[in-house]
């Protein structure tokens, strides 16, 4: 699997994560609720958005590589 299609995925994976979290909200409206959330949904969901932007990173390089190789 290259590096696009599992940004695609994990990308995929974290908005349903988003969509799921806020109908449990809904249903769990009390202030474990927003701890939960704020320890440990917002920290994933922001350290996704890292890892996204690595794996971005690290296909650019990849496609570099590549072009450097096919050159050789």
């Amino acid at each position: 699997m290259s590096l696009s299609a599992n940004k695609s995925r994990l990308a995929t994976i974290s908005k349903e994560l988003s969509i799921h979290w806020q109908h449990t909200k809904e249903r769990w409206p009390d202030l474990k609720s927003q701890e939960f959330e704020r320890k440990y949904v917002e920290e994933l969901l922001t350290s996704v958005d890292a890892a996204l932007s690595v794996i971005d990173q690290m296909d650019k390089l990849a496609a570099k590589i590549r072009r450097r190789a096919r050159r050789s």
